[in-house]
C-alpha cells in the first residue's frame, strides 16, 4: 500500500524538478481562442457572461505522477452540466481530451490541477432576453493546467485539519441552484470560510437548514461510524473523488452508504474525512473546538487514504502521459 510519507516525498521530489524547467509552461499553461500560452499571458474578454453572471460550468481533473486520473469521467460530468444549464460548448469532447492531454505534456507538468471552463460567451452583450439564450450559438471554453492544488497541504493531512459547522449561512437550496452542476456560486462558501476563520478553524461544513449537513467549500463530507462510510445525499456536488471512494469501497467489502446525514451525526461518529480532486482524502481532527476521535486521524480514513492514492496507478482509472523529452 502507498504509504502518506511516500506519497508526499514523490510529490516534493517532482515540484522541486519543475522548478528548475526552462519551459515557458511549467508554470502553467493556457488554452484559449485555440491559442496554447502560458497561464500569465491568458486573458478572458471582460464583457464573458462567465465573468459577469457566473453563466457557467466547469471541471477539475487531475494529474498525479505522470497519469491523467479518470479524465472520461470529469469530462462526462462536465457535458452533463452543459446539458442542465442549456449550455452548448464549443469543443467537442475528443478535442477537448487531445487538447489537455497535450497541454500537460507541453507542459512538463507531473503533479496537475487541470481545469476546462465552458461559459456562455459573449452572446448577450445587447441581448439579455430568454429568446437569446435560447438561441444562442455555443460559448466559449477555457482550459488550464497548473501545477497541483492542495485544499488542504500534505503536512496537514498527516494529523487532520480543524473545521466548524455554520452558523451563520447555510447551503444554497438544490431549488435554487443545482449542487451536481459544478459552478462558480460560491457566496455561500466564501461566507462559510470567512465564519470558519472567524471561529479558529479551516474548513466549513454548511448544513441545510432542515438538520442535515451538505458539503463544504469545494469539498464532500465523509463521516466513519462502527466501521462504516456515510455521505450526504442531497443538496451535493457528486464528486468523482467521492465516487472513487465509494466504488473502491464496495470492491474492497467496507460498508458505505450515501444518504441524508443528519448534522447531529458529525458529533457522535468516529471519524471524519473530505474529499475532492485538489487535495483527495483529508482527515478531520476536530469539528467546533471538539476532538474527533480523540483528536488523531482514524484507521478507516488512513485505509481509504492509501486505496485512493494507489488507485491513481490502476489502469481502470488513469492512463500515462507521454512527455516530450
Amino acid at each position: 500500500m502507498t504509504t502518506m510519507n511516500a506519497v508526499f516525498a514523490g510529490y516534493e521530489r517532482r515540484k522541486a524538478e519543475l522548478k528548475t524547467s526552462a519551459n515557458p509552461l511549467a508554470k502553467g499553461a493556457a488554452f484559449i481562442e485555440g491559442q496554447l500560452v502560458p497561464i500569465k499571458d491568458a486573458k478572458i474578454p471582460l464583457m464573458d457572461q462567465g465573468f459577469l453572471h457566473s453563466d457557467l460550468t466547469y471541471d477539475v481533473p487531475s494529474v498525479w505522477d505522470g497519469r491523467f486520473f479518470r479524465l472520461d469521467d470529469h469530462l462526462d460530468r462536465l457535458a452533463r452540466s452543459c446539458e442542465r444549464i442549456r449550455l452548448a460548448s464549443p469543443m467537442r469532447r475528443e478535442a477537448m481530451r487531445e487538447t489537455l492531454i497535450e497541454m500537460v505534456a507541453r507542459s512538463g507538468i507531473r503533479d496537475a490541477f487541470v481545469e476546462m471552463i465552458v461559459t456562455r460567451g459573449m452572446r448577450f452583450v445587447r441581448d439579455m432576453s430568454i429568446e437569446g439564450r435560447l438561441n444562442a450559438s455555443p460559448g466559449n471554453a477555457y482550459l488550464l493546467v497548473t501545477p497541483f492544488v492542495w485544499v488542504m497541504p500534505p503536512e496537514m493531512q498527516i494529523t487532520g485539519g480543524t473545521a466548524i459547522v455554520t452558523r451563520s449561512v447555510r447551503r444554497v437550496p438544490p431549488g435554487a441552484i443545482d449542487p451536481t452542476v459544478k459552478n462558480l456560486q460560491w457566496g455561500d462558501f466564501t461566507r462559510g470560510l470567512f465564519e470558519a476563520a472567524d471561529r479558529g478553524a479551516l474548513y466549513p461544513f454548511l448544513p441545510d437548514g432542515d438538520g442535515n449537513i451538505t458539503e463544504g467549500s469545494g469539498f464532500n463530507i465523509f463521516i466513519v461510524k462502527n466501521g462504516e462510510l456515510r455521505t450526504p445525499r442531497l443538496g451535493v456536488l457528486e464528486g468523482v473523488t467521492r465516487r472513487t471512494i465509494l466504488e473502491i469501497a464496495a470492491a474492497k467489502g467496507w460498508p458505505a452508504k450515501v444518504a441524508e446525514l443528519p448534522v447531529a451525526d458529525l458529533y457522535d461518529c468516529d471519524e471524519i474525512f473530505m474529499a475532492t480532486t485538489a487535495g483527495g482524502v483529508m482527515p478531520i481532527t476536530e469539528l467546533d473546538g471538539r476532538k474527533v476521535g480523540g483528536g488523531q486521524v482514524g484507521p478507516v480514513t488512513r485505509r481509504v487514504w492509501e486505496a485512493y492514492w494507489d488507485a491513481h496507478y490502476d489502469d481502470r482509472y488513469s492512463f500515462p502521459i507521454h512527455y516530450p523529452r
